[in-house]
């Protein structure tokens, strides 16, 4: 994940979602694959250009996204 703003990589995220929005997701990975972040070196990540906004839901009352599942997303 990077910051909107800068697109400086602030992290990975792990997805938790239904097999119809992992299959859409993957789809628009592929189609959208992009070069990894300035300085970073994980060659084993597929890096997407930037461009999706997802709906999230997460435990109540948490500033981070934690156990986060994605409802869905859309393009940007």
């Amino acid at each position: 994940m990077a910051d909107r703003k800068t697109g400086r990589y602030v992290g990975s995220a792990f997805i938790n979602s239904s097999q119809a929005i992992r299959e859409r997701l993957w789809k628009r990975v592929q189609e959208h694959a992009g070069p990894a972040p300035q300085g970073m070196k994980r060659p084993a990540t597929q890096w997407v250009k930037p461009g999706i906004i997802g709906r999230v839901k997460h435990l109540r009352g948490e500033e981070d996204l934690r156990h986060a599942s994605l409802q869905d997303f859309r393009e940007e």
